[in-house]
């Protein structure tokens, strides 16, 4: 698995607008009651930002998974067995797979 970033481009950008935005309205507004709103404002682009990394993260985790799951079910082969399984006693051995029980 490579190494990756805490965050994407995009999300650096997010956050240096934000932070510059952020910055500007303090200067503009000053501590005033606006101040906790552009705070608010803040406050959900970095929950947003993060909540994006980590649903980055969950795919790349459940990815992970099921790449495991193929490489598993392609080594156990068609029906299902793995390659140590034996057959059953009286299955033949050149019976089409699909085409149901051995008889007797």
């Amino acid at each position: 698995m490579k190494i990756r970033s805490p965050f994407d481009l995009g999300s650096w950008v997010v956050i240096g607008i934000t932070l510059v935005l952020f910055i500007w309205a303090l200067f503009e507004k000053g501590l005033t009651h606006d101040l906790l709103l552009e705070a608010g404002v803040f406050m959900v682009s970095v929950k947003l930002i993060i909540m994006s990394y980590k649903n980055s993260l969950m795919a790349a985790t459940i990815d992970a998974k099921l790449d495991r799951i193929a490489a598993e079910v392609a080594r156990q082969g068609p029906r299902g067995e793995s390659p140590a399984t034996p057959r059953v006693a009286g299955e033949a051995a050149t019976r089409p797979a699909g085409s149901g029980p051995a008889r007797p």
